[in-house]
């Protein structure tokens, strides 16, 4: 199944909505927090890889292959990723993500 472009972003911001209100919910320290802020990375890398380049080209300061490769590495090598990198991201990138996913929505026109 395709997935539009906005419906992508949609996918983005409600996983990145989720994740900050696991972090306000508990530390990752705490088992089901990590392991669902976890998940949602997989989601949002998954998203991020079949959004369109020139729609990511609008938010250059965004490493959207970064993000993709989050994704990869949480789903393939899930025995070799480290709490403090999940927090770090769920705490400091998730919310600059956010703000660009909403940016987006508000002037990306949809497309098949």
């Amino acid at each position: 199944m395709i997935r539009r472009v906005d419906t992508r972003l949609e996918d983005i911001a409600a996983a990145c909505d989720a994740i900050s209100r696991y972090i306000r919910r508990a530390d990752t320290d705490d088992e089901i927090v990590f392991d669902a802020i976890r998940i949602r990375l997989i989601e949002i890398g998954e998203a991020v890889k079949g959004l369109d380049p020139t729609v990511i080209a609008l938010e250059p300061d965004i490493p959207w292959g970064d993000i993709a490769r989050v994704r990869d590495h949480l789903a393939h090598r899930y025995f070799d990723t480290t709490h403090a990198i999940v927090d770090t991201t769920a705490r400091h990138d998730i919310p600059r993500l956010t703000d660009a996913v909403r940016r987006l929505l508000g002037g990306t026109s949809p497309k098949a």
